[in-house]
């Protein structure tokens, strides 16, 4: 896919990937819509970046404001690319876990993807380019205890993505769709969670500027789903192919079973 130098849509862009991502895009050309929480961080991004930028304070967890963002997006014909981005883990087993913060997860990483692809995807279509990158996580491949609801919703965010290109093939648009799935990658997403670093192997975590690089470059060739770093897309491919019980006992050894904290990204 060629980029055009049009406009970039990032969620959780005040931090991590979603820093990465707006940086990079505007490096290419790309005038850049930041999309978070904080409106504070989105403004100091906003003055550091090379390229025109707008900022869109929004609580994708709040179903409310992300049909506001919906709105104003579909009323847009300048959308070239869309980063879902934004996303968040949780610390626990699932039942002992605020079930308020689940709901937020779902509404975050499932409901808001979904609805702000429909706002975009029409005008794409439409035009004939276009481009939407739905941040997921190799997590979506394996299930680990502490983890659930991170890594059964990043699941859905693969299936999503499979399903659109599935749809945008029939119709035989250029339109470009992709899953991004890091591993442990260097962010606040894991500081956040007071995830002790340590007891992560070292040679497992990437740099989130090559996780985005990874993800761009791979706009080119359209390519559906971008596990960065070879490692991680051995793990992905062993774990398709194992038994049942085979990769539920390696899912038993996870990274996080000794403080049950939560996955990936």
């Amino acid at each position: 896919m060629q980029l055009t130098k049009k406009l970039a849509v990032i969620t959780g862009a005040s931090s991590g990937l979603g820093t990465v991502f707006a940086q990079r895009l505007s490096a290419r050309g790309y005038r850049v819509l930041l999309v978070a929480r904080r409106a504070d961080r989105l403004e100091a991004l906003r003055q550091t970046l090379g390229a025109p930028a707008e900022i869109y304070p929004c609580d994708l967890a709040d179903p409310a404001g992300t049909e506001q963002l919906a709105l104003f997006l579909r009323q847009r014909s300048d959308v070239a690319l869309l980063v879902n981005n934004a996303g968040f883990g949780t610390q626990g087993k699932f039942h002992e876990t605020d079930y308020g913060r689940q709901v937020d997860m779902v509404h975050v990483h499932v409901l808001a993807t979904m609805r702000l692809t429909r706002a975009v995807l029409p005008a794409m279509i439409q035009a004939g380019a276009g481009a939407i990158i739905n941040v997921s996580s190799v997590a979506a491949y394996f299930r680990s205890a502490g983890n659930v609801s991170y890594c059964a919703t990043k699941g859905w965010m693969n299936d999503f993505t499979e399903g659109l290109r599935i749809e945008l093939d029939a119709l035989r648009s250029p339109v470009v769709v992709q899953a991004l799935c890091p591993g442990f990658t260097y962010t606040e997403f894991h500081d956040t969670m007071g995830i002790n670093r340590a007891q992560i192997p070292q040679w497992l975590w990437m740099p989130a500027e090559y996780v985005v690089d990874q993800s761009l470059d791979a706009l080119e060739s359209g390519k559906l789903f971008v596990i960065p770093n070879w490692k991680y897309r051995l793990a992905a491919a062993f774990s398709a192919r194992l038994p049942s019980s085979w990769r539920l006992a390696l899912e038993k050894s996870s990274p996080h079973k000794r403080d049950l904290s939560g996955g990936q990204r």
